[in-house]
């Protein structure tokens, strides 16, 4: 017996929802983030403690995973409106995650591992190894590079929402503007840096909202 498949609407519903859904995680993460992250004067043994800390492993953690859904949100995006910008802003997310990515994982592991020994063996001298770590010149390339990709992606698509007619035309301005501002928040106080988490959290949120109610209208189409 062959099972019937689901018509289009029904199907394009079912990206609209699991976009969302990963859209609006990946916007409480980028607020958890900020939030969770251990704040101290990272030259000092107090920065060596709050790097060796477990708060420390989930907070970059929270920002590695909402970047994966994030460009997953998109990407549903891209097959729910299929725009003449949606394809691009997804491929160019998708690449600024990858590069983006590896730097985070050194930051959250290799750094933590780095002040667990300071704290442990209460060698000072160790701490100089962070900024070896992160200014090393193909990582922070790589970094600054990956993360500049993530904001013109999420501008791109900022523009593909505003002319698609389907979804709020403003509805995904502020997830872009979160993403252009990454490299600029980290030059920022910490209140400075979470309020740039809540920007991001705002925008993921706003654009998950928009997502699920084409999802709801497409269901109407199905039914």
């Amino acid at each position: 017996m062959t099972m019937p498949r689901p018509s289009a609407p029904a199907l394009a519903s079912s990206r609209a929802r699991l976009g969302a859904a990963a859209l609006a995680a990946a916007g409480v993460l980028f607020l958890l983030y900020p939030l969770v992250r251990p704040w101290a004067d990272e030259t000092t043994m107090d920065g060596a403690r709050a790097m060796a800390s477990a708060a420390w492993v989930a907070s970059h953690l929270f920002a590695m995973v909402g970047f994966i859904l994030a460009s997953l949100g998109l990407l549903a995006l891209h097959l729910v409106l299929d725009r003449r910008f949606t394809l691009p802003a997804a491929v160019v997310t998708w690449l600024g995650a990858g590069l983006t990515l590896p730097y985070y994982g050194a930051e959250d592991f290799g750094l933590n591992a780095i002040a667990v020994r300071v704290v442990r063996e209460h060698e000072a001298s160790l701490i100089d190894l962070v900024d070896q770590f992160r200014y090393a010149p193909v990582a922070i390339t790589t970094f600054a590079v990956g993360l500049a990709l993530l904001g013109v992606g999420a501008v791109i698509a900022a523009v593909a929402v505003w002319r698609s007619g389907v979804l709020h035309r403003w509805s995904a301005v502020p997830l872009a503007a979160g993403f252009a501002l990454f490299i600029p928040q980290f030059f920022g106080t910490p209140a400075m840096r979470i309020a740039h988490g809540a920007l991001t959290a705002v925008g993921g949120l706003w654009l998950a909202a928009e997502l699920w109610r084409a999802g709801r209208a497409q269901d109407g189409a199905a039914g």
